[in-house]
This record gives structure tokens, sequence and C-alpha cells, in this order.
């Protein structure tokens, strides 16, 4: 089993799964280490687990397909033994396919170098860190929203105005231009500056404090 990138004639290999004789004996190998009881090994860490685990599947790489969302799946189940709790609040295999570019880099790396896992471990809690402050985040974020919403219920808004509020409070990357309204919403330039208005003597927008020439709002 190969992974191989690039188009017809570009093709690049960048791994190697064990050859098929080999695998009934590596996966009988992962399986005895996955399920023996973390007291028997050294009182390994869990979390630490969760990474080798991961490296360790990945790299038998034993279907046709599937490998990596079953890889991830491993991964959860070890870090949900780790947090000792039936609720899960962040998700490891979002993070991982959020940053899928540095993910596959580390992993060739790893792959192809010597038997030493540590930079690979280092960018695995790296990554879970970050999936821990993302779960931060979105409760906020929907706190904030909520709050919003409240203080500004007797307002009488259009499905645009609705609409592009919920995007600004959310997921909104740059900065709000009167053009970047009207081609978010398929409006004219007039329709978007009026609604913009709007929202501003509504106290729901204001202008940013910008040095640029455009005006742009928040």
């Amino acid at each position: 089993m190969q992974v191989v990138f690039g188009g017809y004639g570009r093709e690049q290999v960048h791994f190697v799964a064990p050859s098929a004789d080999k695998l009934s004996d590596e996966l009988d190998k992962f399986l005895s280490w996955f399920n023996t009881l973390p007291h028997q090994q050294d009182h390994i860490d869990l979390v630490i687990k969760a990474g080798i685990a991961h490296l360790w599947f990945v790299t038998i790489h034993p279907f046709d397909d599937g490998n990596g969302r079953l890889t991830r799946v491993i991964t959860e189940r070890v870090l949900a033994q780790s947090d000792d709790s039936a609720q899960r609040f962040y998700s490891m295999s979002a993070q991982i396919l959020k940053q899928r570019n540095d993910y596959y880099k580390i992993l060739e790396r790893t792959q192809k170098g010597d038997t030493d896992i540590t930079d690979w471990l280092v960018w695995f809690l790296q990554t879970l860190e970050q999936a821990l402050i993302a779960a931060q985040t979105t409760p906020n974020t929907i706190v904030n929203k909520a709050n919003f919403w409240q203080r500004h219920r007797l307002h009488a808004l259009n499905a645009m105005q609705v609409n592009m509020l919920n995007i600004l409070l959310t997921n909104f990357y740059g900065k709000l231009t009167t053009k970047k309204w009207a081609t978010m919403t398929k409006c004219s330039i007039d329709t978007a500056l009026r609604d913009i208005n709007d929202l501003i003597e509504k106290g729901m927008l204001k202008k940013s404090d910008s040095l640029g020439r455009s005006i742009s709002y928040e």
C-alpha cells in the first residue's frame, strides 16, 4: 500500500506501508500493545499513548481506504480514556484536519526517519493544545452571539442584515466594507450602504478606527 500525491505523470510516493505478508503480524503487535492496561506499560501517560497509537496505526496502514478516519477514531478513544469522562468538549480529529498540511509533513518526516518519534509527539501535543483552545473559544463565541441578539432583540431587521450579522459574530475574517457586504449578499452598493447605515443607527455596527482610505465596519 502506497500513499501517493501528484497528478498523472508527476506522482510522488510519500509513504510505503508494510508489505502484505507482514501485515497480520504488525497488526497483532499493535493490538497487543494497544489493549494492554496502562499500569502494565510502565505507567505510560494516556495522552502520550494516544500519540503513539496514532502514528503506529497510520504507519501500518492496513486498509485500502479509511485508514486516516480509523486512526483518528483510535486517537479519540485513548484521549477519552485519558479524560476519564463520557463528555467530550474538544475534537483532536477536527484540529488535525485544520492542520492537515503540517500533519502530512511531520508524518512523512517521522515515517522516513529513524525510530525517534520525539518531534512527532511534540507536534501531537501542540495540536492537542490548539484543539483545547478552540474548544474554549467556541462556547465563548456562542455566549457573545446570544448576548448580542438579546440586547438588540427589539430591532426590526431584514433577512440580509440578520444573515450578515450572524456571519460577523461567528467566522468572519478580514475587514467588512460596503463592497464586501454587497458581494456577499449579492445586492447593489447602494442597498449595502443603506443596510449598513441602518445598523449603525441602531448601534449594531460601527465604523472601524481605520487609517486606510476605505471605510470598514465592525
